[in-house]
């Protein structure tokens, strides 16, 4: 696999927090301490992540003492290794059924004040309706997982199929930085389209074509993928 470089995984949970930000803003100069500080990696993890981006040619380092500073050089190549080293089934996804037409909905307002964001189709239609499904994929992260989805479940009557359903509740694989740039669409709250595309790219069915509809969409808006 290309991601080590020196010991340091860049599509890590929170090595990937620096990856978000400089595609976030991909003309920027960055400096290490950037990426440091209270929502920030440690330095040792800037600084790690740095030196393989670099070695991997997706950044350029110019060093100038005080004024060093870092630039992405490659971002294409970046997101077409990271497609290949992330797929959604990371993850871990209970799933649940409901024959609600408006569960959605109710969704939304059971996890108004929690923290859940949508992605897959769910999440991207509500950019594009690209994609007929009553599939819903919610990322969920309460302090006490068991407690509070048993008491979702219970809430929403949500059923336990032997097989099969349409209620997905997901345990982040990017514990932390699958939140970075959330965004809200129609009330709802959406992971980055970062997000959306690492999510859909490689998911079946129709991922992919969603993915680069997403992208296309985007494009026509003037907006970058990446890019908040």
């Amino acid at each position: 696999m290309n991601r080590h470089t020196n010991g340091t995984n860049i599509f890590a949970d929170k090595a990937t927090f620096i990856l978000r930000k400089m595609l976030s803003e991909p003309g920027k100069k960055w400096v290490t301490r950037d990426f440091t500080g209270d929502r920030g990696v440690s330095l040792g993890m800037a600084q790690g992540t740095l030196e393989a981006m670099s070695k991997k040619g997706y950044i350029e380092r110019v060093k100038r003492g005080p004024e060093s500073y870092a630039l992405l050089t490659n971002k294409n190549e970046l997101i077409g290794d990271w497609i290949k080293e992330y797929h959604f089934e990371l993850n871990e996804i209970d799933t649940y059924y409901s024959p609600d037409k408006n569960i959605l909905g109710k969704l939304k307002d059971y996890l108004a004040n929690k923290q859940y964001a949508l992605t897959l189709h769910s999440g991207a239609n509500l950019m594009t309706s690209y994609v007929v499904t009553d599939n819903v994929h919610v990322y969920f992260s309460p302090a006490n997982w068991k407690k509070e989805l048993l008491d979702l479940r219970q809430q929403l009557d949500l059923k336990e199929l032997v097989r099969g359903g349409n209620i997905h509740i997901i345990r982040p694989f990017y514990k932390n930085s699958v939140y970075y740039n959330t965004q809200t669409i129609k009330g709802y709250k959406v992971v980055s389209n970062l997000q959306l595309y690492l999510d859909l790219y490689q998911f079946k069915p129709r991922g992919r074509e969603h993915a680069e509809y997403l992208e296309n969409q985007l494009k026509e808006k003037g907006k970058n993928l990446y890019e908040f």
